[in-house]
């Protein structure tokens, strides 16, 4: 109804715009809704966008264009106010007509074909599978699945992708890891590099490859060392120890694969494939669900990485240095060049995130979407750069990034690094707020922003705790419908008329924003849009029930507020459904 009444609106002030400016009558003509409800329902800056052309005071143009506003049933009062600026007041029955169409359409109300069913892929989480999810990349996974089912509603053809990096060292890592712990199990003693993986999950790999297949893995300390360079003492924290420990961890990959043979495939596949299912476990459990789950290794065994790296060449876009081929990344508005095949041949990280992306584009996205963490903000201008190099369509990618966030509990942070194992889990997470809390407070702030999660807010039910005092109008509002017991069927036809006290209007005109402030959040892959959106369409609701009765001995005026009712509680399903959070009927 909201989108109905701006563009009659719109047509109104066009007519006008016709009478006092013919040669202007093109002008861009903009409505915004004031912040303060006094300066009423809707206002226009158009007189001021003409005063430059007409060179004229934009007042006298405001003036003049409210004296050729054409009369209608939906202006009860219109006003030049300020520098210049055309205040509308609608029709109480207008404002409230918003009703019969949020019932009519129920769990479509707000939907838009803003997108216009173009694809778009939203690629988001991507976490590499070396450990359990923690809950940076619970606010990755969040913000991915909400924004993907905001543009859903928007209008959007939308495919959900998560980026398997299944390729590469991590992946040896985890998998030396794995063996070392199994060795460690069978009382074979090797210092365990305080570099690979700590996580008790590593232990428990471990433990299912002992009890499948015995001591068939089993090599001695002695060969398993022989030849490897050793480690620094625990105490340094120089370069140089640095450098040693990660040599040290390189030369234990070499010799795994040496002493394993073909062995080595099936450890390091057995580390992958438990990983990636606890992580797919995970996210389910969260809400999360990918349409896709794209190999990073698929694209070095389809030898689409290989294709990539000779175009760029044959594009002029590579050279050769001391054996490595080097990407042109300066040119393209990085801060230097970039390796895409080392010396030794082997393909760089970036190699294969070039090579994805033209995958992305060969499979016709109208939009390409990466949701990132922010610390990939450096990554942002090379990739750009690479699909330029490469003659894509760059304005079609574009990049999400999301802040840390950033768990506090009994007033401390908590460590979140991966090697050492001393990370808080999503899994945790969820187990202690919940899945919805979980959801709404990673919704709660724009994704570049930081975020501090309050755990004793989030399990507070309390009307400080915004996910609580959504949910419980909803209840409330299922409590009035339940003790109401009529036929739903029948509020259509309830006399919306006698919605006449301020706060019955005022939630009217708040539901008339939804589709609104849908398109707004969608263009601006915004969806924390919506959470404010339904806290504060909740204030509303909660303080008109405090200060009325739902249920009068009136049966129309008693109808028409359990219809108002039924609408905001649609309204608040339909965002909640966007968020991932549910609605429950009782608290």
């Amino acid at each position: 109804m909201a989108q109905d009444v701006k563009t009659q609106l719109t047509a109104l002030l066009q007519q006008a715009l016709a009478s006092v400016a013919p040669t202007a009558a093109d002008t861009p003509i903009q409505l915004e809704r004031p912040r303060d409800p006094t300066h009423g329902d809707f206002a226009t800056n158009l007189a001021m966008q003409l005063a430059k052309a007409l060179k004229k005071n934009p007042r006298e143009i405001a003036n003049q264009l409210l004296a050729e506003l054409p009369a209608s049933a939906l202006v009860t009062h219109a006003e030049v106010a300020g520098a210049g600026f055309i205040n509308f007041k609608l029709d109480a029955g207008t404002k409230t007509s918003v009703v019969k169409s949020v019932l009519a359409e129920g769990e479509n109300f707000g939907r838009s074909t803003l997108g216009g069913w173009q694809k778009v892929q939203v690629e988001f989480v991507s976490a590499n599978p070396t450990g359990p999810l923690h809950v940076g990349h619970g606010r990755g996974a969040a913000y991915g699945a909400s924004l993907s089912s905001l543009l859903t509603f928007a209008g959007w053809d939308v495919t959900r992708e998560y980026y398997v990096n299944d390729a590469g060292r991590q992946m040896d890592i985890l998998g030396l890891s794995t063996w070392l712990r199994y060795l460690e199990q069978h009382g074979i003693s090797v210092p365990f590099p305080p570099n690979a993986y700590q996580g008790a999950y590593v232990r428990d790999m471990a433990a299912q490859l002992k009890h499948a297949h015995a001591d068939k893995y089993v090599r001695s300390a002695e060969a398993v060392l022989a030849g490897t360079p050793g480690l620094p003492d625990a105490a340094r924290a120089d370069d140089e120890a640095k450098q040693q420990r990660e040599l040290h961890l390189d030369a234990l990959i070499a010799k795994a694969k040496e002493l394993l043979g073909p062995d080595w495939a099936y450890v390091h596949q057995h580390a992958l494939s438990e990983q990636l299912a606890d992580c797919r476990d995970d996210l389910e459990q969260f809400g999360v669900h990918f349409d896709v789950w794209f190999s990073e290794k698929a694209l070095y065994d389809t030898g689409l990485v290989a294709r990539c790296v000779d175009l760029l060449e044959k594009k002029g876009h590579l050279y050769v240095q001391n054996g490595a081929r080097w990407f042109k990344s300066t040119a393209f508005g990085d801060e230097k060049d970039r390796v895409v095949q080392r010396e030794n041949g082997l393909y760089t990280y970036f190699a294969s995130d070039i090579a994805y992306h033209l995958n992305k584009f060969e499979r016709g996205f109208d939009k390409v979407i990466n949701i990132w963490g922010a610390d990939h903000h450096g990554y942002i201008p090379r990739v750009s750069g690479a699909v330029k190099a490469l003659d894509l369509d760059a304005e079609k990618l574009q990049v999400a990034l999301v802040q840390f966030a950033v768990l506090y509990r009994n007033g401390q942070k908590a460590s979140m690094s991966t090697r050492s194992g001393e990370f808080v889990t999503l899994r945790e997470l969820r187990g202690e707020v919940g899945n919805d809390a979980c959801r709404f407070f990673y919704a709660l702030r724009k994704s570049d922003q930081h975020l501090d999660f309050d755990l004793d807010l989030a399990k507070s039910q309390t009307n400080e705790n915004p996910v609580y005092y959504i949910q419980y109008a909803h209840a409330r509002i299922c409590s009035v419908v339940n003790q109401w017991s009529g036929d739903l069927a029948t509020l259509a036809e309830a006399d919306l008329s006698l919605l006449s006290n301020p706060r019955e209007l005022a939630i009217a005109n708040q539901l008339a924003q939804f589709r609104e402030v849908i398109e707004t959040a969608a263009r601006d892959l915004a969806p924390h849009m919506i959470a404010f959106y339904l806290k504060d369409l909740a204030g509303e609701f909660h303080g008109w029930y405090n200060a009325e009765r739902m249920l009068v001995d009136d049966e129309k005026l008693r109808d028409a507020r359990v219809a108002l009712a039924a609408a905001v509680r649609q309204v608040i399903r339909n965002g909640l459904a966007i968020l991932g959070v549910s609605c429950p009927e009782s608290m």
